[in-house]
């Protein structure tokens, strides 16, 4: 029987530089942790911006810290059409040519020319769980969820092997609707 892992719902977030951050909530700001994220080291802050779209505004939306080389916002597809905004499906971090958005904070705004994505759904592990999962970083696998009434199998996911990470796929809230994702949702890499 396949090993099955933990499967969690990514809502819509941003990441931000320290530059980017000070625009936002002024001179000398610092992220404040409001809980730890399942990935070591991450965290969802007490700041948050509103994004604004050519078409609308989705007001209140969560920073994930730590301040990162580079700003990024990561939503759904849905999100991005109420938006009005492009963003293509990419890994985190591969936002070269991606959607423009606006990002508004207490203090200041900041255009982003790139950086608006929909996050590839994805598999972190440590090298350890790859070779025991037979799988490696860069791998596309399909995984299998079993839902109450919405089970089905997702396509396209990659696999991201560091050792920094921990064992967890990440779906968006689109994705999480479609199979009916309630509670602790597991899920099985199907070959």
């Amino acid at each position: 029987m396949a090993e099955k892992f933990i499967v969690e719902t990514s809502a819509r977030h941003v990441h931000v530089t320290q530059e980017d951050l000070e625009t936002l909530f002024g001179k000398g700001a610092e992220l404040h942790k409001k809980k730890d994220l399942s990935q070591p080291g991450q965290f969802a802050c007490e700041e948050r911006v509103d994004l604004v779209g050519p078409k609308k505004t989705i007001p209140n939306v969560s920073i994930l810290g730590p301040v990162r080389p580079a700003s990024q916002v990561e939503v759904s597809l849905s999100d991005a059409r109420t938006l009005g905004a492009a963003a293509p499906v990419r890994e985190s971090g591969d936002v070269a040519g991606s959607g423009a958005i606006k990002l508004v904070g207490p203090k200041g705004e900041v255009e982003l020319k790139e950086g608006l994505i929909t996050a590839k759904r994805h598999i972190h592990m440590v090298p350890e769980d790859a070779q025991r999962l037979g799988v490696e970083n860069g791998e596309i696998v399909n995984v299998k969820m079993d839902t109450q009434g919405r089970s089905l199998i997702f396509g396209d996911v990659v696999v991201r092997v560091s050792p920094k990470f921990k064992l967890a796929m990440h779906i968006d809230t689109d994705e999480s609707n479609a199979a009916a994702c309630a509670g602790e949702v597991f899920g099985e890499i199907v070959k």
